[in-house]
């Protein structure tokens, strides 16, 4: 039998990961309920209800951000912590409320800076990369983990392992590119199609290509993981 490598038992070594401990399930589905609530519903019927009631596009974008800043404050009382996916929420509620007041306020302008928006987060994926962290990594540890110290531990310690850090990365790249191109597709659309079709395409292009993202990363993940334990196997059939 012949004997390993030093590389080889390095790289077998690298996706050696640790299985995750035991997590709440309460705690866990409290958290994605919460998050969700927070975040994307409760924003989106606020909005809506007060632009029925003839409040403004910026006052109904403003009183909306309310609630993930409430989601902070839950979370922050919850947990102890801020967490990273909590402050970008704030950094880009901030930032779309300044895009909507500057500038032209017409439909289509409206339509062009919501693009803007997706593309500064795409871009700010790809900025993160030389970062000490990916902001993939903040992203994958609010929904792969339950909040818990130990649940947290176990996602912070994984970035010791080569290959987890590759997965990372990659999955950052992706997103960033993504929403980059998606955010040039549908400035480009706004230019050439009408307002009323935009409005409803707009977010057909906003949740599909969310929806392929998420597709894409949940299998990439497994694919990835998957690879790591073959590695394992074949180093220790070796030994």
């Amino acid at each position: 039998m012949s004997t390993p490598s030093a590389p080889d038992v390095q790289a077998a070594q690298a996706d050696e990961r640790p299985l995750p401990p035991a997590r709440s399930r309460g705690n866990a589905v409290a958290g994605w309920v919460l998050t969700i609530a927070l975040n994307v519903a409760a924003p989106i019927f606020t909005y809506n209800a007060l632009r029925d009631h003839g409040w403004s596009e910026f006052a109904a974008l403003l009183a909306s951000g309310a609630w993930p800043v409430l989601d902070s404050a839950v979370h922050l009382a919850w947990r102890r912590r801020l967490d990273e996916f909590a402050l970008v929420t704030l950094v880009f509620l901030v930032i779309t409320a300044v895009v909507s007041l500057i500038g032209p306020h017409s439909a289509q302008a409206l339509l062009v800076k919501d693009s803007a928006i997706t593309g500064l987060f795409g871009l700010l994926c790809l900025a993160t990369l030389p970062a000490p962290r990916p902001l993939m990594f903040y992203f994958g540890r609010k929904f792969a983990t339950d909040g818990t110290a130990a649940s947290t531990a176990w996602w912070n310690g994984l970035w010791q392992f080569e290959g987890f850090r590759t997965t990372m990365r990659t999955m950052t790249v992706v997103w960033g590119v993504a929403y980059c191109l998606e955010a040039v597709v549908r400035i480009a659309l706004t230019s050439v199609l009408s307002t009323d079709t935009m409005v409803t395409l707009s977010p057909i292009l906003i949740y599909g290509v969310l929806g392929s993202l998420i597709l894409w990363t949940a299998m990439y993940g497994k694919r990835s993981r998957r690879r790591g334990e073959e590695r394992t196997a074949a180093a220790a059939a070796q030994g």
